[in-house]
């Protein structure tokens, strides 16, 4: 691998120097249809442009499951080469699921590109957004628990041509070195994870009694948007995946009754399991909480997806039992997308409140639809979301005496 891609190295954050373009690759297969595959290529495509680069060319291929050696067929293979050579201002080659390492490196040498993987992608933003020594250690982390099964492969280059049984040659010393060093560094970064856990621990003890309330909800949906107009603080938010990557914690007051109000890192689909279990420390703030905002941005066609994606991460996490609020975000940008110009102000109500019912029937959580960047209906969530912390400090903390 060129210098580009070690892992660590100064000032080489990200995968790009320049501006790169790209071609994106996904596979049709039993387990995804093409719907899925074509919807998970879009979220794939935003995260090249995330990361900087700009896609050119979307390549896909049914068949019943990924080429141990190739990922596509030989055929589409070609045809992805020709492309490439055609044109030559693509260097970088992005596929949708994840790659071994025998699979990188003969994909890099035939088709003389760069080859970056899902989970390789969505490292290197995150690598890229780690802002604190947390967050820069998980990513680290999670880095070398993704290059350790995989120097195998990276390291062909080093292996006799003909190799005999268990190929001994000085390929293969340089492996087993590698892996010591990267199972020391993983050995490392855990016990600095756990220390900085450690102190992470004795801050939130020190905050007090107070109810605590998480936003969470998939990337991009609006979190750090709504967590500015809640808390009137300036939290970093951005129309790109992944904007937010460390908590932030801020203490609100409203009407005299305080409480706790965290913007939490985004969730994706086909999110590495590496990756969660790193930043399951991060994502404390969700567990140790006692209101969760599920924040949906009711624009997306896969809204319902993003849903079940995050239900299924909480519920991973151990957090699925709080009390819930969801909160419709982008709802302007619904209207814009699918209602017609010809329809009445009151026929709009009446489908966005059939819209609502149908959520609270199917999720049996309270829901407000709303728009954070418009403002609309923000004093309405505020109203439910204080009736909510007002009844948890009567349960959690029935002691205090409220002058709300």
């Amino acid at each position: 691998m060129s210098d580009a891609w070690k892992v660590g190295k100064e000032n080489k954050k990200g995968i790009l120097k320049d501006q790169e373009y790209c071609i994106l690759i996904g596979v049709i297969t039993q387990e995804q249809n093409e719907t899925q595959v074509l919807e998970y290529l879009d979220e794939l495509e935003f995260l090249a442009i995330t990361a900087g680069a700009i896609n050119k060319k979307v390549f896909t291929q049914r068949m019943p499951h990924p080429n141990v050696k190739t990922f596509v067929g030989s055929g589409k293979l070609n045809e992805i080469k020709d492309y490439i050579e055609r044109n030559e201002d693509v260097t970088l080659a992005v596929f949708d699921d994840d790659l071994t390492g025998k699979q990188t490196g003969f994909l890099e040498e035939f088709l003389k590109v760069k080859i970056v993987d899902r989970s390789t992608l969505i490292l290197d933003i995150f690598a890229e957004r780690a802002q604190t020594a947390q967050a820069k250690t998980q990513v680290e982390l999670a880095q070398m628990q993704y290059l350790l099964p995989r120097l195998r492969g990276l390291w062909t280059h080093l292996e006799r041509q003909r190799g005999g049984i268990g190929m001994r040659g000085p390929g293969e010393m340089e492996i087993e070195t590698d892996r010591r060093i990267v199972r020391e560094k993983i050995a490392f970064l855990k016990k600095k994870l756990e220390k900085i856990d450690q102190q992470a621990q004795t801050q939130r003890k020190n905050r007090g009694e107070m109810v605590r309330v998480a936003l969470v909800g998939y990337t991009n949906v609006g979190k750090s948007t709504l967590m500015n107009v809640l808390s009137k603080s300036d939290v970093f938010a951005e129309n790109k995946l992944f904007a937010t990557l460390d908590t932030t914690v801020r203490k609100v007051v409203w009407d005299s009754m305080p409480f706790l109000l965290s913007d939490t890192v985004g969730f994706i689909r086909k999110l590495p399991h590496h990756l969660v279990e790193s930043f399951k420390s991060t994502l404390d703030e969700v567990r140790e909480s006692d209101i969760l905002v599920h924040v949906v941005d009711i624009s997306h066609p896969q809204h319902e997806d993003h849903i079940r994606t995050v239900q299924t991460t909480l519920n991973d996490l151990g957090a699925s039992d709080r009390t819930t609020l969801m909160v419709f975000n982008k709802v302007d940008l619904y209207r814009e997308k699918y209602f017609d110009d010809y329809l009445d102000a009151e026929v709009k109500t009446d489908i966005i409140n059939d819209i609502k019912e149908k959520f609270t029937n199917q999720y049996n959580y309270p829901n407000v639809f709303i728009s954070a960047t418009e403002r609309e209906n923000i004093e309405l969530l505020k109203e439910t979301l204080k009736n909510m912390i007002a009844k948890e400090y009567n349960v959690s903390y029935p002691f205090y005496v409220k002058s709300w």
